[in-house]
């Protein structure tokens, strides 16, 4: 498939208006929404159905964009600079434009830097935009664009279909300062050995 800067630039653009946008990762496709917008972070638990209680997390392009929207100890850095881009979810302090329900209250959010040149492009022109899979909680993530749920394709403004992703499991989930891998993923051995010496 071919995805034109143009298809980017309305992405982006859409989510700069508060609306959704399908987007692909290394692993399926993901719904985004401006994460910093707590309107447009309702509209995904919307579509999605999702529970309030579950966070979201949030992708941006690179290791500097996360420590410009969270407060990232030396430790939790030199972990991303490992790790990162890849299927890895860093779970840590959020900073001060984090909307309460991006996080469900909390004051710790997810956040990945996809292993996905399309992602990195659209993430390129806006972040930070949310990360969570492109389904109604419960269904079956979409690794096409023909897989998506039908509540999903509506409600997106834009649909950046980079055919089918690489699937398997979703991102390995860790919280470095607490030494805990809360979802093993891509990685995840890795990433063990590396909390183990670290």
């Amino acid at each position: 498939m071919a995805v034109t800067d143009d298809l980017l630039d309305r992405a982006a653009a859409a989510v700069e208006d508060g609306e959704l946008v399908v987007y692909p990762t290394e692993t399926v496709y993901g719904l985004g929404a401006d994460a910093l917008g707590a309107d447009a972070v309702e509209r995904v638990f919307d579509a999605k159905r999702r529970d309030h209680a579950k966070p979201v997390s949030m992708a941006v392009p690179s290791v500097d964009a996360v420590a410009e929207v969270t407060r990232l100890t030396d430790h939790e850095r030199a972990f991303c600079e490992a790790f990162l881009p890849g299927p890895v979810t860093v779970v840590v302090e959020r900073g001060p434009d984090v909307p309460d329900v991006l996080t469900g209250g909390r004051d710790r959010v997810g956040v990945r830097v996809p292993d996905h040149d399309i992602a990195l492009a659209f993430l390129e022109r806006t972040w930070p935009v949310t990360a969570t899979s492109a389904n109604v909680s419960g269904r079956e993530s979409a690794r096409t664009v023909d897989a998506l749920d039908r509540e999903i394709r509506e409600a997106a403004s834009v649909v950046i279909d980079a055919g089918e992703t690489a699937g398997g499991r979703g991102s390995t989930v860790v919280d470095v300062e607490g030494g805990t891998v809360h979802r093993r993923g891509p990685g995840a051995d890795a990433v063990e050995s590396w909390l183990a010496d670290g």
